[in-house]
């Protein structure tokens, strides 16, 4: 199935970095993944890898899209998803998912059906939350930044959160190596934070996005026989005052509805649901 477009996805240059951050400024949390992207790698370089894409309308650039591991759609109305859809579909697939704001999200990965393959999973409501202060709770003090020499304490940990959340391995496939290296620049850059218990893991979170409006946490997990015991709340309070303290001035996150436990510990922490993204996994 070839998937047509009113107009065409345009590759993104210096030229255009002002409008870029206009867009993504619009909207610093939901746009936190891309804006964190563009910080670290730079627009030069998104370019040469073919990983940052525009649409315009009238000569305004009114939407864009990020295209790496994940495909992140950017304030994307109807025609710029079916034009970045296209995109996607006509190069070399690098992405494993779609994610974003819930109704572009959902919209581009199913015009990459039937080019990619069916989803092996499509989470349609992720509530996304943020925070910018404190909050209530008095903070658990002994979570704390996980030490350059602690990276194979935290690894069992962070590969259990993941094929828990994501239902794969990622050390599957020959991934072990690059799945350590992200879990140890996460530990170099001072953005994974832990409370470690006899040399073993029982609660954990990274920084995995930021940008310089906010930052993103990602990779929550706590033990499983630990769980349901009132850990998570003050752990989660810790995280978000370093997270304050060292990163941005705004915390947030995304979390599957279905939840519950989850969505009632970010509740009691102090996030607010500031928007509603979706995940199409294939």
């Amino acid at each position: 199935m070839t998937l047509q477009a009113a107009h065409e996805a345009r590759l993104l240059t210096a030229d255009h970095l002002p409008d870029v951050r206009r867009l993504l400024d619009a909207d610093p949390v939901g746009n936190v993944f891309v804006s964190a992207r563009l910080e670290v790698a730079g627009i030069e370089a998104l370019s040469r890898s073919r990983e940052l894409f525009g649409y315009w309308e009238d000569d305004r650039l009114v939407a864009l899209c990020y295209a790496g591991a994940n495909l992140v759609p950017v304030n994307a109305s109807p025609p710029a998803q079916q034009a970045f859809a296209a995109q996607a579909a006509r190069q070399a697939r690098r992405s494993s998912s779609v994610v974003g704001q819930a109704q572009a999200a959902l919209a581009i990965g199913q015009m990459l059906a039937p080019a990619w393959g069916e989803p092996r999973d499509v989470r349609p409501r992720q509530p996304v939350l943020a925070i910018d202060n404190d909050g209530p709770v008095p903070p658990d003090p002994g979570v704390r930044l996980v030490g350059t020499g602690e990276v194979d304490v935290l690894m069992p940990a962070a590969v259990a959160m993941f094929t828990e959340e994501v239902g794969v391995d990622p050390r599957a496939d020959g991934g072990s190596a690059l799945y350590h290296a992200r879990v140890s620049e996460l530990v170099r850059s001072g953005r994974a934070y832990a409370r470690i218990e006899n040399g073993h893991v029982v609660f954990k979170a990274e920084v995995g996005a930021v940008s310089r409006h906010a930052c993103q946490i990602q990779g929550v997990w706590v033990r499983p026989d630990l769980r349901g015991r009132g850990l998570s709340v003050p752990a989660m309070a810790a995280v978000v005052r370093h997270a304050l303290r060292d990163h941005a001035p705004i915390v947030s996150l995304y979390v599957n509805d279905y939840n519950a436990p989850a969505r009632a510990t970010y509740r009691a922490v102090g996030f607010e649901v500031v928007d509603t993204f979706a995940t199409v996994l294939f």
